[in-house]
């Protein structure tokens, strides 16, 4: 029984801003009296028979809604282990310092062609010479943005199938069996996947990025799907990170991203951008075309004259003003000072990755991201902290 959808919670129910359409969010108590027979009452007090009725059907749904597809409020045994959707990792860094995406690049030099690129990204033209490119959150409640999940070292190991790009993609883990550590849930409960379906579904990126917290190992799927008649999970490529080393994707490789970089570390996090302190690390952007790759991406998508190449970093401008947005927005900018945006995946110009989190509020995202447009930023050396 999907008992959240049953009383008009679910997200067919709500729009993009997780606001129920109701008016007083009364649908769920009028769909209670339905079923038990109570009519309503000019009082504030029903007829006790009536709320009995009431509460038996509620400690049913309750019960219903303790083994259906609700996301688990923390972290709660799912099988022999513990898995979290959305785990609070705030308090933790991945990758080295010297990672590229935990980089300082505020005093990196600009590229020569910064400006060429700015106008690549805008689409400005000689008959349009004025085109701007707004900067877009592409993350906010489901079933926007990309979420994760962090698994214990128990978690068991299900074999993949690779159905586009196997021979660029990781088995398992060194050391470890074949396999990745998906939660059982992921198969009948939504928002573990990208796009918010229950097991995947059949269309989109379908990311699903899962987080080894006991080993810090990180394990990204693209193209992620359940496939109930053959009891496996299928996937287009799947990448696995030691987040204690920058060893990087051999160079031709993808990964669950274009690029052959990680996901999960360039993506905005509610739980970083939440918490009192400075955001330590670059945000996964996507452009409409790109040119080849530069470090630190090892996987081209694209040969578009003019574009920038997969791994290009873009950063906001030091003189852009940050004094008018709220503390957690400024925490998410400042962050584009210090450590940029770099270049993923090709899809829509100045989308900026972030988690599927119903805590974010697209009231506050939109209007403040709206409020820079590609001009804001510039493109720094190609490759620029590469070692020697």
């Amino acid at each position: 029984m999907e008992c959240a959808t049953y009383l008009g919670w679910g997200p067919e129910s709500r729009n993009p801003h997780g606001v129920t359409p109701w008016g007083a969010g009364d649908a769920p108590w009028t769909e209670l009296r339905r079923l038990s027979g109570m009519r309503p009452s000019p009082s504030l007090a029903a007829p006790r028979a009536a709320l009995a009725t009431t509460a038996l059907l509620l400690v049913a749904v309750a019960a219903a809604c303790s083994s259906s597809t609700t996301e688990p409020a923390g972290p709660s045994p799912l099988g022999p282990d513990s898995a979290k959707l959305l785990e609070d990792f705030s308090a933790r860094s991945f990758f080295p310092a010297n990672n590229w995406w935990n980089l300082d690049i505020s005093s990196a030099p600009v590229a020569a062609n910064s400006s060429q690129y700015i106008d690549f990204i805008s689409n400005r033209t000689p008959a349009n010479p004025t085109a701007r490119r707004q900067m877009h959150p592409d993350f906010g409640p489901p079933p926007y943005g990309i979420p994760y999940v962090g698994v214990s070292s128990d978690e068991p190991l299900e074999v993949v199938n690779w159905t586009l790009y196997g021979n660029q993609s990781d088995n398992g883990a060194p050391g470890r069996s074949v396999g990745y550590p998906i939660p059982r849930a992921a198969r009948s409960r939504p928002n573990y996947i990208e796009g918010g379906i229950a097991g995947g579904g059949n269309s989109g990126d379908r990311h699903l990025i899962l987080i080894d917290r006991d080993r810090n190992v990180l394990f990204e799927l693209y193209a992620t799907r359940w496939n109930s008649g053959a009891s496996r999970w299928d996937a287009g490529s799947g990448a696995i990170f030691d987040l204690t080393s920058n060893a990087r994707r051999p160079d031709g490789w993808t990964s669950a991203d274009a690029a052959g970089l990680a996901i999960f570390p360039g993506l905005v996090r509610y739980d970083e951008a939440a918490r009192n302190a400075p955001i330590t690390h670059a945000f996964r952007v996507t452009v409409r075309a790109t040119n080849g790759y530069v470090w630190p991406a090892s996987h081209e998508a694209g040969n578009t004259s003019g574009a920038l190449p997969m791994g290009a970093r873009l950063r906001l401008k030091a003189s852009v003003d940050l004094s008018g947005y709220p503390a957690d927005v400024r925490r998410i900018f400042q962050a584009m000072k210090t450590y940029g945006l770099i270049v993923a995946d090709n899809g829509s110009d100045m989308y900026v990755s972030g988690t599927m989190d119903g805590r974010w509020d697209n009231d506050v995202l939109n209007p403040a991201f709206h409020g820079l447009d590609a001009d804001d930023f510039e493109v720094i050396q190609l490759g620029w902290g590469a070692p020697p």
